[in-house]
């Protein structure tokens, strides 16, 4: 983590992302819930969640779902020009359905995912995206799961 982010990270801010990088509670008010766990009031950690966004710490907040139950996913890639990539991404980043999307040093520089109710609206997604940007993109939808922990503790920084 780069020292300017080293301001936001507050007590809260470390409480919270390190229990809840994994197990977000589901019931109907989740950030109530787990502001209760951290002994503060549900607008304030919606307060602390907004503001680690805005700086940059985090860039998404909310649960992660297995996709297969959730109705249809893949992964998609398309080759951009260095000048292009801004607007690119912009377009894809529309789509509600675009759960991330991350920069490679590779051919294939834009990496995104999507996750739909059904393929349909993921071929109608990526239809849209090959009209506005003149390129069909790679549709790698997964064919085996392959379970990755990306969380990992953060300690108090000094």
């Amino acid at each position: 983590m780069q020292p300017a982010c080293n301001a936001t990270l507050d007590a809260l801010a470390l409480r919270a992302v390190n229990a809840y990088q994994h197990g977000m509670p589901l019931c109907a008010r989740p950030y109530q819930a787990m502001a209760q766990a951290l002994g503060c009031g549900e607008q304030q950690l919606l307060d602390c969640l907004r503001r680690l966004q805005e700086t940059g710490v985090l860039n998404r907040v909310g649960p992660v779902f297995e996709h297969r139950r959730a109705g249809a996913s893949t992964l998609a890639a398309l080759a951009v020009a260095p000048h292009d990539i801004d607007r690119v991404a912009t377009r894809i980043n529309q789509y509600s359905e675009v759960n991330h999307n991350y920069l490679r040093s590779h051919r294939y520089n834009v990496w995104f995912v999507i996750t739909a109710p059904h393929r349909v609206r993921i071929d109608q997604i990526l239809a849209e995206i090959a009209a506005d940007t003149g390129q069909a993109p790679l549709d790698l939808p997964m064919l085996r799961a392959h379970r990755v922990d990306l969380g990992f503790p953060l300690d108090a920084l000094a």
